[in-house]
């Protein structure tokens, strides 16, 4: 079963997340970085491009057999798949067309989520503006694993089993620890999903839309892709709660490796967060940071002091004793 884990709670602070203070500090000893906020024209040419690329393999795979499929799934349409995932992460903070054009914004992350199967870009950016503003917050932020699955996966083999179905605990966990009702742009989102999903099985067949289903699950979990849901935040260094990972894999994921850089400035697209780290090295050089997201996903099934539990937690913050809930909305 392997070495359990150590841990039997997460770590908690009683401090500030570092973003918002680490982010005054260098806006204040380097206003410049000001010019790198604001949308990147180029976003919507590469969404449409993995798009493209992917409505050809999906029309290509109706023919061939089941193991070659899976195979494709995970090595190719998985990889484009998870791709797109992550510009639908660079659009919920617009920088497909800037903060001006919000629809243009929603209605681009569903063309890029026509290819994942699944309909989860409104939804995505529901939650996902929230971890940025209450990072670590025991009941704000829904990145963080829920206290089952910290107590279930326990040692080296629960661990495997945790990250493979990692899609699974990222879809389901919101909608049990902080559920919301769907709003209107998310029955849009649904709706489109599903056309699309049964334009492709009527006229494809089954294949074309197990293919793309099963490589954008296979891909969020036991996936050198998947690696960096828990680079990101998951505590290898004793009271740091963000690592940047500075390895050739940001070229296919949107720079989301700068994760660091990216949670200091959000409004800065993927695209220019090198750009943030040259400006300002004495900030990001000397933080710990990754290198490869495949030692990320081995050491954390094999290190007994890595698991679920290795996250930094925060009790829910409050204003004059008022819970500070409602300010997310």
């Amino acid at each position: 079963m392997g070495a359990t884990v150590s841990r039997t709670d997460f770590e908690w602070s009683y401090t500030d997340e570092p973003h918002a203070t680490r982010r005054k500090e260098i806006l204040g000893k380097y206003p410049e970085m000001k010019k790198l906020m604001g949308s990147d024209p180029n976003l919507k040419y590469s969404v449409l491009f993995l798009v493209i690329v992917q409505f050809i393999s999906i029309y290509l795979v109706k023919d061939v057999s089941w193991t070659s499929l899976l195979i494709l799934a995970y090595c190719f349409g998985g990889t484009i798949n998870h791709s797109l995932n992550l510009a639908i992460h660079e659009i919920a903070h617009n920088l497909a067309y800037g903060h001006s054009k919000p629809l243009a914004n929603r209605a681009l992350g569903m063309f890029a989520n026509l290819p994942i199967g699944f309909p989860v870009s409104i939804t995505f950016k529901k939650y996902h503006l929230e971890h940025h503003r209450y990072q670590g917050d025991d009941e704000m932020d829904v990145d963080i694993p829920c206290r089952l699955e910290a107590k279930i996966f326990v040692n080296s083999f629960l661990k495997i089993v945790w990250v493979i179905l990692q899609p699974f605990f990222y879809g389901i966990r919101p909608l049990f620890i902080r559920p919301k009702s769907l709003t209107v742009l998310e029955m849009v989102n649904i709706l489109v999903q599903v056309v699309f999903d049964g334009l492709v099985y009527y006229f494809l067949g089954v294949k074309p839309l197990v293919y793309m289903v099963a490589g954008s699950i296979m891909a969020t979990g036991m996936h050198p892709l998947a690696g960096h849901f828990i680079s990101e935040h998951y505590m290898f260094v004793k009271g740091y709660e963000t690592y940047s990972y500075y390895g050739p894999l940001n070229y296919l994921t949107f720079n989301v490796g700068y994760h660091n850089e990216h949670h200091d400035f959000p409004s800065i697209p993927g695209s220019r967060l090198p750009e943030v780290r040259k400006i300002a090295p004495e900030y990001y050089d000397n933080l710990p940071c990754h290198t490869s997201w495949i030692k990320v996903i081995w050491d954390f099934i094999v290190d007994p002091e890595i698991g679920p539990y290795s996250r930094i937690r925060r009790k829910q913050r409050s204003v004059n004793g008022v819970s500070d809930v409602n300010k997310s909305d």
